[in-house]
């Protein structure tokens, strides 16, 4: 199996990411204001994508705006992303989601040791990926620039 496609600059590679990160981000605020809006909590938390501490709980509110907010986060930042960066969907989103780690320990100030929150961001990943590749591959397909496999 042979690899055939174009390398992009890295001038590109960082704007796109730069935009990705942007995305990700944005989409989790506007995500999470609807969501404690639809659950009529009290107060809006501005660290709702850094909060892994909330016990975990059905019964919990906040802990379930959270989750919620998290996994249609994900679920639309690959929709979004494939726009932005048309191909390579999965390399975007798992570097978007190896820095979103890397910022929440820094505003937290503690690596996150939750297991329901590294499923949480797992399951989110593997949505992002999989719907982001999709739409990625159904949109380009006639595009002759898109990377393919070809065997000898």
């Amino acid at each position: 199996m042979a690899f055939t496609g174009k390398a992009v600059d890295s001038k590109t590679v960082l704007l796109n990411l730069f935009l990705c990160l942007v995305i990700f981000y944005s989409l989790f605020y506007m995500i999470g204001s609807v969501c404690f809006g639809a659950f009529r909590l009290d107060h809006f938390d501005g660290l709702i994508p850094f909060d892994f501490k909330t016990k975990p709980a059905e019964s919990n509110s906040k802990y379930l705006v959270n989750l919620l907010s998290l996994e249609l986060t994900y679920f639309c930042s690959g929709l979004l992303f494939a726009a932005v960066v048309r191909r390579r969907v999965w390399d975007y989103g798992f570097t978007v989601t190896l820095l979103h780690v890397l910022i929440t320990s820094l505003v937290m100030l503690e690596f996150p040791m939750v297991w329901q929150w590294w499923l949480a961001l797992g399951s989110g990943l593997f949505l992002m990926i999989c719907n982001g590749q999709l739409i990625a591959y159904f949109t380009c397909q006639g595009d002759q620039t898109y990377a393919s496999f070809s065997i000898y």
